[in-house]
């Protein structure tokens, strides 16, 4: 294996050399094997909170800083829900708490925020329904056991929000590690060109036999997706204002910005443009854009910019909504590599890492900056549809969390390190019983810290009162 050199928004090197030949695939299977010698199997259990370096109320504050201010409560209102929600906005608390427990050092690009609420259906550029990893705001390359702790934690803390066994529980995160070793085991043999074309579309998650009891969400969630189009969009986001299109005002969680930063926003998309391969550039140019909204996004992301722009095209229903969301430096990157930028667009670097994760991707990613800040830029409405975690029984939720197991499996084998890390695997039983050990410590931890939320609500340290309006020049 090869570290990639590090990459900056202007000068990119290339992460492998086709004059170099690549280790064998035995040598890096026997690499993985050896591994085991300095991070044990039966390490993956590890967690104690005597390990954690920092004080999980502060990791939270410390992520508030540079969002809008104003927005900071409805993020804290929204983690406090429940101990699943809390965990989806803690990315940075479990990279921290990741970086103290023992790894391989192989490192491929991770999704860096891997739960089960960050999987779901989107169009391919042909139009068909898939399903895949589709949150990709930490993406970076990092340890594959912190994407897969971080997914086996969620998929027990959402089990017992369900009101599951722990029983249950604990057959939900053995399926969803069975799930990730098995496939990756079969990526492994195969050639990394052939491997880089694995999709889940929604007839092949559907039909699976270890998908049976799963059926039922996901074809309630793939109806849904499929009516998640920007013409659709137009009657719940669009009303007419003097004859012209405007996006509706919904204060907090949908605002107009100020005209300064309206034609900032503006601007900033020919940048965008540019970001884009020539013929869907051309294809986007034929687009005008209308108006600009801030549209209040997520858990985690809560309090970020996030834009929506309604463009129009030459016909009436000719509509396209782009979504331009800020892109900070990933919570991943202060733990590995020394910390280096990898990027110096934190845009771009969300956008090529959810192209290597994914099989397939939104045709329309692109970067830009807006007012010294750095976004990426996607379709808002291309099919967009989730499963929801808190609304599957415990046997569903096992199914689907083997769903998710074996997507991650694939995103990582799409990158590096697929046939070392299934070296190191095995045959999987005892990482599937030290994984269960850990997700279960985790899941306790993250009720307690959850717990640890609501009492600073109660004591006055956070808010979690919005306000009824959000002024829209504050959000720039």
């Amino acid at each position: 294996m090869t570290t990639p050199p590090v990459l900056t928004g202007s000068d990119r090197e290339p992460y492998v050399s086709l004059t170099r030949r690549s280790t064998p695939r035995e040598e890096r299977y026997r690499i993985g094997k050896e591994l085991r010698d300095r991070a044990p199997r039966s390490a993956l259990a590890s967690w104690s909170s005597a390990l954690r370096r920092a004080d999980p109320i502060d990791v939270v504050e410390a992520a508030n800083v540079g969002r809008v201010s104003e927005l900071v409560p409805l993020r804290i209102q929204r983690m406090s829900r429940s101990p699943h929600a809390f965990l989806r906005g803690a990315a940075a608390l479990h990279a921290a708490d990741s970086a103290v427990l023992p790894s391989t050092g192989i490192h491929p690009v991770i999704c860096g925020d891997a739960h089960l609420g960050n999987f779901g259906f989107y169009a391919s550029p042909e139009r068909e329904l898939v399903f895949d990893l589709n949150d990709f705001d930490e993406s970076h390359p990092g340890a594959w056991e912190w994407d897969l702790r971080r997914l086996v934690t969620s998929a027990w803390v959402a089990g017992r929000d369900n009101g599951a066994t722990e029983d249950q529980c604990e057959t939900a995160v053995a399926h969803c590690v069975d799930a990730y070793v098995e496939h990756l085991a079969t990526l492994a043999e195969q050639p990394l060109l052939e491997r880089s074309f694995a999709i889940m579309d929604v007839d092949t998650l559907r039909g699976e036999p270890g998908h049976r009891k799963a059926r039922r969400a996901i074809d309630k969630a793939a109806k849904r997706a499929r009516k998640r189009t920007s013409d659709r969009a137009l009657p719940r986001f669009v009303t007419r204002d003097g004859g012209e299109r405007r996006i509706v005002t919904e204060p907090p969680l949908i605002t107009h910005p100020d005209e300064p930063h309206t034609e900032l926003a503006l601007a900033a998309l020919d940048d965008y443009l540019a970001t884009l391969p020539p013929h869907w550039a051309r294809i986007v140019g034929g687009y005008y854009a209308v108006d600009v909204a801030h549209k209040v996004v997520g858990v985690g992301s809560v309090g970020l910019r996030a834009y929506l722009v309604l463009c129009e095209g030459s016909s009436p229903d000719n509509v396209l909504f782009l979504q331009l969301k800020q892109a900070r430096r990933s919570v991943v990157a202060p733990f590995v590599h020394g910390g280096e930028a990898w990027h110096a667009h934190q845009g771009q670097r969300v956008v090529e890492y959810q192209q290597a994760l994914q099989t397939v991707s939104d045709p329309l990613l692109g970067w830009t900056t807006i007012n010294g800040r750095q976004y990426y830029v996607r379709q808002f409405r291309d099919m967009k549809g989730a499963i929801e975690p808190d609304q599957l029984s415990a046997a569903a939720l096992a199914d689907y969390a083997a769903v998710c197991g074996q997507l991650l499996a694939k995103g990582h084998a799409r990158t590096s390190g697929a046939s070392t890390i299934a070296g190191y695997l095995g045959k999987g039983g005892k990482v599937r019983d030290a994984l269960c050990t850990f997700a279960r410590g985790y899941a306790d931890q993250t009720e307690a810290d959850h717990a640890a939320l609501l009492r600073a609500i109660r004591s006055g340290r956070l808010s979690d009162r919005t306000p009824e309006q959000v002024p829209g020049a504050a959000i720039g």
